[in-house]
């Protein structure tokens, strides 16, 4: 199902104040179903199409508009503007994860992260934190090393999930803690918490948020404690080097 689609059903599910639970129980089908429907990992069949649209009283035509999937971003940009806002945007592809509202806007790529609110513009990537283009931090892409097998146990768990629960998606989220916690033992063994990789966990987060629960926004604001963070730990250290 189109991702488009998918967070519509999720907006006419809360505009009409029932859970996944309570929708489930009305359509007579599962809850996981409604998940999926949600995540865009399957589609309703033509019964269930038909029950979703009496139940929301729209019709098929309105629950599977299609015209507002066809603009591209610039499009979208300039008929937000025509209105005096900013549409909401979501959109997740093979170049990233990128998030737009009226309060600002998020992309998530294999080129960093960039964060723009309307005081703060935030981008990170390889060579480092940038805040309003200055850099606040050393790189925090490092090559961790542990004597802990994190990544054989990630990759035992996720193809055990996958073949016992058919978790694939989002299951593959599982990846990001070999960092998280490669970095956390190297930062505790070095006692330099400057190691430990925040960005990664805060990237992790705002993915399984957004993919699991379908709340994109404002769950993109965890990117801006990244540089929150390293202000906190270069502050105690030059604390510690005063004293």
């Amino acid at each position: 199902m189109n991702i488009e689609i998918a967070n519509r059903l999720v907006e006419l599910r809360k505009a009409n104040n029932l859970s996944q639970e309570a929708l489930a129980e009305k359509l007579g089908i599962s809850r996981q179903a409604v998940s999926k429907w949600e995540r865009a990992e399957a589609s309703p069949d033509t019964d269930n199409l038909i029950l979703l649209a009496r139940l929301y009283q729209v019709s098929l035509d309105e629950l599977l508009q299609t015209d507002e999937e066809i603009l591209t971003e610039n499009e979208r940009e300039d008929a937000a503007e025509s209105t005096g806002e900013r549409a909401d945007y979501v959109h997740v592809g093979f170049q990233g994860i990128h998030v737009k509202d009226k309060d600002g806007e998020v992309h998530v790529g294999w080129d960093g992260i960039h964060v723009t609110d309307a005081k703060d513009d935030v981008h990170i990537d390889k060579n480092g934190v940038y805040v309003n283009g200055e850099e606040v931090k050393e790189p925090f892409f490092r090559h961790h090393r542990a004597d802990f097998p994190i990544g054989l146990i990630v990759i035992v768990t996720y193809i055990t999930l996958g073949c016992l629960y058919n978790i694939w998606h989002p299951g593959w989220l599982i990846f990001l803690l070999i960092p998280i916690v490669s970095s956390a033992i190297e930062a505790v063994r070095k006692k330099k918490p400057e190691h430990f990789a925040y960005p990664i966990l805060a990237v992790l987060v705002f993915l399984y948020v957004g993919l699991v629960k379908m709340v994109w926004h404002p769950t993109w604001v965890v990117f801006l404690t990244i540089p929150v963070y390293y202000e906190i730990i270069h502050f105690i250290k030059d604390r510690k080097s005063k004293d």
